[in-house]
């Protein structure tokens, strides 16, 4: 399992920035699949912070996608709620969010 390395007010800052964002990835009946896992990685290198939505069809729920995504991708979980996932990973050479943390 993938141990968390921001503090609480770290995390804070980075679900304020999430709160603009919009679902970049809906994950559905294919579950966390290969392309998803690539398309996740991709997206998560170029933007840092992004959001996520899983479909009722979805044979997991948010929580444990999110816990799996964050397993695979060695990235944070910043928050789950509903049936949306924030997650953030710090691109060394971008750090477009360093100023939250």
């Amino acid at each position: 399992m993938y141990e968390s390395k921001l503090r609480s007010k770290q995390r804070a800052s980075l679900r304020g920035a999430a709160m603009k964002l919009d679902p970049i990835l809906h994950i559905g009946k294919g579950g966390v699949i290969d392309t998803v896992v690539k398309q996740a990685d991709d997206v998560l290198t170029a933007r840092e912070l992004i959001k996520i939505k899983v479909l009722e069809t979805c044979e997991y729920d948010a929580r444990e996608t999110a816990d799996m995504l964050s397993d695979t991708l060695q990235c944070e979980v910043i928050q789950v709620i509903g049936s949306r996932i924030v997650l953030y990973r710090r691109n060394p050479e971008k750090g477009q969010y360093d100023d939250y943390l």
